[in-house]
């Protein structure tokens, strides 16, 4: 599981586009978003560099957080 903290994740509407962006690079990944904490997780076989390539390009630059 990679985990992502993503400042600028304030609505509902920016959780559906951070979670439409990470699952462009990972479609089969669960993606789980927490407004309140501004974090959005990522499990199964995921590419982490790909997935904070599509953060950044979707305008929610992300800080990998953990190893």
């Amino acid at each position: 599981m990679v985990v992502f903290s993503v400042p600028n994740m304030r609505c509902g509407g920016c959780a559906r586009a951070v979670t439409a962006a990470l699952r462009g690079v990972e479609p089969g990944a669960e993606v789980r978003v927490d407004l309140e904490r501004r974090e959005v997780s990522v499990a199964g076989g995921v590419d982490a560099e790909g997935l904070a390539r599509a953060l950044r390009e979707a305008g929610f630059p992300g800080e990998r957080l953990g190893a």
